[in-house]
């Protein structure tokens, strides 16, 4: 009989997706893999045994992926991110494999609703933001444009907080998504790494009397997989998400057990789980710091150590590295892979140190996300010497090689020496993150054309000098299939009914929409279908919070982290002056306004936690004010998440996008919004300039100081008290906050807040505010005019399909990774 060898075993057969048979592999799946009657199972075994049955499909497709990949010794693409917002994955799977009328179809004929279901599968709190939802979008993007790939981050077990609110103050709780396991991700022990800590460096004689050194960590932690397929549109391939969780090397100490010391004999396991147990530690203090760097040295040690496995288990040389392996450093937070991947190569490989750089920048790329100095990581020198000793030497040695050349062959001056050194010398020493992932790539990319601008400007001007061929551009963008055909189904069904199906599979194929943009017809239908996507968002608001607000107002909402650059805060004192207006003039033809808010602040973001409370302080008072009759409401919605948001962004009428220009890299927010047929109000700042580009001048809303102008009045001493003194409106919406209109309990909660407003408003809420008010008054002439409203939120809808992350993905593969 003929042994078959592992290339020469068969596939799975292809498995039916006829509703009677789904029907009876959820019960299969209920009855044996989870170990109930269909009789007493409850909604969430229900949800898990779809799942399973889904996931059954995914992984067929997920080993032909693979076993394609390794049969051509494909070149990979490795994404780490220290963020993965995915969101809840059962529409999205059901969805990219077409089995969505199916699924329903087979529970159903079960007695069970699909929808009910679905709205209990958790919501991975691995994320935080727009940085985590981008790796996410990508993620599938890369499947659906048929790259082989990984992406690599942290389990969290909790990741970031869940938001509550006590007396309108965000209270941080721990997100417990893993807390009756994750049936989508597979544990996989034999991919398991020592990562360590701490220690010294020695020195051993080497091959040909050479020196080697040898890292001896005083602590060890094991890095162990867990792998969550990502499967792209048609399910043509399936990628993979591979989560890295710690485990200690002894997880109790017997004999301190057995003395009695029952809670020092599971140190080591507590301090292993700590590392991957919160997202963002609160990094105000020392011990948070050092968390912080451990976690991120930990997923990338362990990545890296992955990587190099496959390569040589393929039988690649190290030397083929960059033709075989591209690796895209997602923002600062993994730039640490740098030193990392040469102390893999030199000292566990034996490649010299010249060859090991040469393949090390030329086997990394970089994004990076922003322009603000605080958020481009820096690490104190002691922290990163006691944590990773041979790290910093290589930092030293790479930083000699980098400053040596600039001096010697670039002729770079003191001031130029001293700004591109990865060693920061103007206070403490400190390692500089940004300047380590830039010399360490071979490309460095912003996320939008004004970003990449800025960057070569400001915060990379002499590393780009030095360099001056390896910043380019690739403005972000979002997978449509989560963003209008999951999130916005009636939607997608309108568009197929009006320009066929060809966009489903080209985003771009939306411009088709442009001929119905003036049709009074298609506009009573696209208004219907917001009508009831805003009747969808209000019933959600009246079940959480007890708040009843009005569909035909117009919804104004603005989603995203709480930060004073993203200026929530401009659109708060808007919003009191814009009551105050309402007030005072009754007789004024008003538009009705919901203001709607959601977002988390960092914990020890004492600024962004008040801004909050003043959102929700402002919603009180106006909420409760019979003189406005309904015409504004104010919600800030606890809690934001990826489900929240596929509720909020369909139902917006208006999008928010009102960054200080020149601070925001990109947003997705705002591509979010447009293609979901919603009126943009923003400046000119990230993606913004480039939606403005696409969808037409007239069709979105643009108002205040543009980068240059923020940077030039910055430079002349900008003055915000006589912005304030000069304008009517402000100077009194600011006076009501800071006077204790809004806080009656505590009149100064706000004064300080609106203090830093009069001494300095870095963030420009003053010099813009008039511009914005103005701006928001346009929006309301526009609003009473339905056919101009519809005409213009219609042609947004049409002319977002460039803003696919399709498209940026193949814009990265042809210029950078080469897949």
């Amino acid at each position: 009989m003929k042994t078959l060898s592992k290339a020469d075993l068969p596939l799975p057969k292809p498995r039916v997706s006829d509703p009677e048979v789904l029907a009876a592999e959820i019960i299969e799946r209920l009855t044996y893999g989870i170990g109930k009657d269909a009789k007493v199972a409850t909604p969430h075994d229900w949800l898990t045994a779809t799942i399973l049955v889904v996931r059954d499909r995914i992984i067929d497709k997920w080993m032909e992926s693979t076993r394609a990949t390794y049969a051509n010794n494909a070149k990979r693409v490795y994404y780490l991110s220290l963020e993965f917002l995915i969101g809840r994955l059962m529409r999205d799977a059901m969805s990219n494999l077409g089995l969505m009328d199916e699924i329903r179809q087979a529970l159903g004929s079960l007695g069970v609703e699909l929808d009910v279901i679905a709205g209990l599968e958790p919501d991975a709190a691995l994320g935080n933001g727009g940085l985590g939802r981008l790796a996410a979008c990508f993620m599938e993007s890369l499947a659906t444009v048929d790259i082989p790939a990984y992406g690599y981050g942290i389990r969290y077990v909790h990741g970031l907080f869940r938001q509550q609110m006590a007396d309108g103050w965000q209270v941080e709780l721990p997100e417990t998504w893993l807390a009756h396991g994750n049936p989508w991700e597979f544990e996989r022990r034999e991919s398991s790494y020592e990562i360590g800590f701490g220690g010294g460096v020695e020195t051993a004689n080497g091959q040909n009397d050479e020196t080697r050194f040898v890292w001896k960590p005083s602590e060890r932690v094991i890095a162990t997989a867990y792998d969550t397929p990502v499967v792209g549109w048609r399910g043509e391939r399936v990628n993979t998400l591979r989560l890295w969780s710690a485990q200690p090397i002894d997880p109790i100490l017997l004999d301190a057990f057995n003395a009695g010391d029952h809670i020092g004999a599971l140190r080591e396991s507590n301090k292993a789980e700590t590392l991957t147990r919160v997202l963002y530690p609160a990094d105000a203090n020392a011990a948070g710091q050092e968390l912080r760097l451990r976690q991120e040295y930990f997923f990338c040690s362990a990545s890296l150590q992955d990587i190099l496995r496959r390569h040589l288990q393929q039988g690649n040389p190290l030397s083929a590295l960059p033709d075989k392996v591209s690796i895209q450093l997602n923002d600062t937070h993994p730039a640490v892979s740098v030193a990392e991947l040469m102390r893999l190569l030199c000292d566990i490989h034996g490649v010299d140190f010249d060859t090991a750089w040469e393949i090390t920048w030329k086997t990394f790329s970089y994004t990076n996300h922003t322009l603000l100095p605080e958020a481009l990581e820096s690490w104190p020198v002691p922290l990163f010497e006691r944590l990773l000793p041979r790290h910093m030497q290589m930092v030293y040695a790479i930083n000699a090689k980098i400053l040596l050349d600039a001096r010697k062959n670039r002729s770079f001056s003191d001031p130029e020496i001293r700004r591109i050194s990865l060693i920061d010398e103007s206070g403490d020493r400190r390692v500089r993150m940004g300047n380590l992932a830039f010399i360490g790539s071979h490309s460095i990319n912003g996320v939008s054309a004004l970003h990449t601008e800025l960057m070569k400007e400001t915060v990379f001007a002499d590393l780009h000098k030095l360099y001056p061929d390896r910043i380019n551009n690739k403005t972000n963008g979002i997978t449509p299939r989560r963003w209008l055909m999951q999130c916005n189904p009636q939607l997608t069904s309108l568009l197929r009914e009006a320009i066929g199906d060809d966009f489903l599979d080209d985003a771009g194929k939306l411009t088709a929409l442009d001929a119905f943009a003036d049709d009074a017809s298609f506009q009573e239908k696209f208004a219907a279908v917001k009508r009831a996507n805003k009747e969808r968002l209000a019933n959600l608001v009246a079940s959480r919070m007890g708040i009843r607000l009005d569909p035909s107002a117009m919804f104004d909402i603005q989603i995203k982290r709480i930060h004073e650059y993203k200026r929530q805060l401009l659109n708060i004192i808007e919003t009191v002056a814009l009551f105050d207006q309402i007030r005072s003039h009754p007789e004024r033809d008003w538009v009705p306004r919901v203001k709607l808010f959601a977002g988390k602040a960092a914990p020890s973001y004492h600024n962004a936690k008040l801004i909050i409370k003043l959102a929700n302080d402002v919603a009180r008072v106006v909420n409760n004010d019979p003189s406005v009759r309904g015409l504004l409401k104010v919600v800030f919605i606890p809690n934001y998440n990826v489900s929240l948001a596929e509720v909020m962004v369909p139902a917006a009428d208006l999008s928010e996008q009102i960054s200080t220009a020149g601070m925001e890299a990109s947003g997705t927010g705002n591509m979010k919004f447009a293609l979901n047929g919603a009126l943009t109000i923003g400046t000119l700042d990230g993606a913004n300039v480039e939606m403005r580009d696409h969808v037409g001048e007239e069709n979105i809303v643009i108002f205040g100081k543009t980068a240059e102008e923020v940077g030039k009045a910055r430079a002349e001493g900008y003055n915000p008290r006589a912005t304030i003194e000069g304008s009517r409106e402000l100077s009194q919406a600011l006076s009501a906050i800071a006077s204790g209109v809004f806080s009656p309990d505590d009149r100064d909660r706000f004064s300080d807040l609106i203090n830093g407003i009069y001494q300095h408003d870095w963030f420009m809420v003053a010099e813009d505010f008039d511009s914005y008010a103005k701006a928001q008054r346009d929006v309301d002439a526009i609003w009473t005019d339905p056919a101009s409203w519809y005409g213009k939120t219609i042609r947004n809808t049409a002319r977002m399909g460039w803003f696919s992350s399709d498209r940026t993905i193949r814009q990265y593969n042809s210029d950078i990774w080469r897949a």
